[in-house]
This record gives structure tokens, sequence and C-alpha cells, in this order.
């Protein structure tokens, strides 16, 4: 197979031969190497860390949250309007949501209690993925149970208080018990003559809501930490006691066809509301974390970008060299009918070579690194006691990962185009040789 003459010189001079240009040549190739390798490793985490943040919230949240900053009272005649104003819904569920104390063989432990209809919500929240129960055992096809008086808890929040397990009881406390008694003090303060209610007269009143203790009947693990430690289930006529919002709500959970439509069936819902309520998509509760990581893996393109500069800056000293140890031999070639553009193509050609397999190299170790990511972890884990990528920090088990074949692209074609541009100044300055000069003292 004959190669055009430029290519073939190239391929002459970036052939080893055990010397110091060799070397250099070496050296540059490992650096583009490392520089597409870190790339590919860092972004496909960030898109991994994205996706999965966006499929664990997706898994635990609905699409949209209907409420009107206060106790829905008119819930039940809101919540048809929902479901008529597009086809785009699919489901809506009242919920109750909010903190709760939880205590355990006297551990007392901060939760966020979401009551909820199981029957409604399992089309939402697909409690089947996540919730093992006493009920169902092993059986996912089986619909999460929340009787009366029971309570689903998160993994990690078990662990917290103590190994919660399946048919232990747990006492929740809510605000709504303590408004009725802080409403009681206020009232003697403000009336020292008043006659004290009694604590019958008060539960007659719905004042105060005596805790019962709730039995745990399942344990769920969403695969997010930050839910799985802070999460309780319990049924919506539980939860509504327990805040004393009698027939109440905080809310709607809305499920829709398609999530990236998202804002458009917002639109819609809002427009069918017609101010009686507002609605909030599960991106606008969770907008600075996606902005966050958006801007960072933007940044971090850029920074390490620069590995990529300064390995081509290697290449351009490779060939600067090498224009200095073949000024004879470039001579030689411009006598001999060489033209410009063929010494530049040399030289370019080069740089090619080396951004080529640079990106190769880079390619390969960086996907084999993405592979072995979370053994390597492990590793380090075990035999050095560093932790990398804790799960209370990150809310992930793993380290989370995607290869986006567009953002690879985009990595390798910019670090060829680098390396070639690299080429340019040594090019241009073996191709403004003067052939008499360059033979004149051989």
């Amino acid at each position: 197979m004959k190669f055009p003459f430029s290519l073939f010189i190239a391929f002459r001079y970036l052939k080893p031969k055990r010397t110091f240009v060799s070397v250099i040549t070496a050296l540059s190739v490992l650096g583009v190497t490392l520089g597409i390798t870190v790339l590919i490793v860092v972004i496909s985490v960030m898109t991994g860390f994205d996706r999965s943040l966006q499929n664990a919230i997706l898994g635990f949240a609905p699409h949209l949250r209907i409420n009107t900053g206060e106790i829905m009272d008119n819930w039940r005649d809101v919540l048809p309007k929902v479901e008529k104003s597009t086809p785009d819904v699919t489901a809506v569920a009242p919920y109750v949501q909010g903190p709760v104390l939880l205590q355990f063989q006297g551990r007392v432990h901060t939760a966020v209690m979401r009551g909820i209809d199981p029957i409604a919500e399992d089309k939402i929240l697909h409690l089947n993925k996540y919730v093992m129960d006493s009920y169902r055992k092993d059986a996912k096809n089986i619909p999460v149970e929340l009787p009366s008086d029971t309570i689903i808890i998160g993994a990690a929040l078990a662990e917290d208080l103590g190994g919660v397990e399946i048919g232990d009881e747990i006492t929740v406390f809510a605000p709504g018990n303590m408004s009725g008694l802080i409403d009681e003090m206020k009232r003697e303060n403000d009336d020292p003559k008043a006659k004290p209610k009694t604590l019958k007269e008060l539960q007659g009143e719905s004042a105060i809501v005596i805790p019962q203790p709730l039995k745990v009947t399942g344990i769920f693990k969403s695969g997010m930490n930050s839910y799985d430690s802070t999460f309780v289930l319990v049924s919506l006529n539980n939860a509504q006691e327990l805040y004393g919002l009698k027939d109440g709500i905080h809310g709607l959970s809305v499920e829709t066809t398609d999530v990236r439509t998202v804002r458009e069936t917002q639109k819609k819902i809002d427009a069918a509301l017609n101010g009686d309520a507002f609605s909030t998509s599960w991106y606008d509760d969770n907008r600075e974390r996606f902005d966050a990581i958006h801007v960072e893996k933007n940044v971090m393109l850029i920074i390490l970008m620069f590995l990529i500069v300064i390995a081509a800056f290697g290449i351009t000293s490779t060939l600067i060299t090498v224009t200095v140890q073949k000024t004879r031999e470039i001579g030689i070639m411009k006598a001999l009918g060489a033209t410009p553009s063929q010494i530049i193509w040399i030289f370019l050609f080069q740089g090619m070579v080396v951004g080529f397999f640079g990106n190769l190299t880079g390619l390969i170790v960086g996907l084999g690194a993405i592979h072995y990511r979370n053994p390597f972890r492990d590793f380090l884990n075990t035999r050095f006691g560093f932790h990398l990528f804790p799960p209370g920090v990150y809310e992930f088990d793993g380290i989370p990962a995607e290869v986006v074949p567009r953002d690879i692209a985009v990595i390798c074609a910019s670090a060829f185009v680098i390396c070639s541009l690299a080429a340019l100044i040594p090019a241009f300055i073996a191709s403004r040789l003067d052939p008499v000069k360059a033979l004149r003292y051989e």
C-alpha cells in the first residue's frame, strides 16, 4: 500500500529510534491519553450522577404537585379538574406530608411523614419496586398495603433508629400533637382565671392527638439516601389524624405521560385550576441540585480540556525539535522539489497521528476505568480504608456513570483538533526553511 509522500515521511519521523525525540513523542501520546481518560471518566460520572439523581427523584416523587400553600379542604373538587385538564395526566393522588418525630426503644429521630392512599399512590410512586413488607415478601406483583396504624420506613432511617425490623412498633409525634398544647398554654397565660382543660377535653376538641404506636409493615429502599434516611409512609387517614386536618390534605400528586413535556402539562393544569390552586414540577423542587450539576459538568469539561492543551504543547516542542534535527533532510526535500504545503503536511500528519493514538488509548483506558469504577472503589475501601464516594454524602450506593456517545465524540474530536493545531507552528517553521541555507554547512 502506497502512502502519500507527506504521510510516509511523517511515519518515518515518528518511528522509534531510541532517541530523545522518540521519548518526547511517547510522552506526548501519554499526555493526550491521560487527558482523554480523565475527561471521559469525569464527564461520564457527572452525567451518570445527573441521570441517576433524576431517576431516583422521579421514582419516589411525583411529576407535579398541586397545592394552595395552606390546607386543602376543597381537594375533592380540585382533583377532578386536574384529571380532566389534559390527557397527559395519568394519575392523581392526595397526600399529607410534613416533619415528625419518631421514637423507637428510647431513640428519637426526625423524619418526614408522607400520608398516602396506597392504591392511588402506587400509580405514582410505583411502591412495588421499593418496598419489602410483611404482606408481599418477595412477590413484587402484589400491591403494597398500608392498613390503619401501620407504617413503612426507609432502610437507612431504620438503621439510624437502631435496627428497626418489620413487626416492630414506632411512636410518631407530629406537630399537630403539640399545637393544641401551645394554644392551651397561651390561653391560660392570657386569662389566669380560666379553668384548665383536661386531656380528655383537649382530645374531644381535636386540639391534641395522643401518639399511638404504629406497626412497621414495610421497609423501602429507593436508591437515594436522602429519601431512605428521611421518609416514612403512613396511610392518609393516619396522617390526617396526626396533623389534625380532619378531611384536609396538603396537596395532590400528579403523574404525567412524559416527564420531558411536564412544563406544557403544568401550564394546562394551571389554566384548568383557574387560581383555585397552583402546581410545581419535580424540576422546580430540585432546580438547585440540577443547575449545580450542569454548571459543574461544564466547568470540569473546560478545566480538564486544558490537560489536552498541555499535551499539545508537548507535541509542539517535539516537532520543533524534529525541525531542528531534520534541517538537512528538509533542505534536501525542498531542493528536490518538495512544495511548502508538502512540508507542512509532514508535520501536521505527525500531530494527527499523535492525536489519533492518544485518542484511541485514552478512549480504551477511560471506558475501562468507567467499567471497573465500583470494584476499584471497593478495593480502596477494603485495602486502605479510604472511603471514596460515601453514600451518606452523595446519596448513592455506588458511583453512577453513563457514557453518552455525543459527549465522547466531542471530547475526542476536540482533542484531535487541538493536537493537529499544535503542529502548525513547527510546520510553518519547516516550510519556510531556505534549502540553500539548510545545506550550506553540510
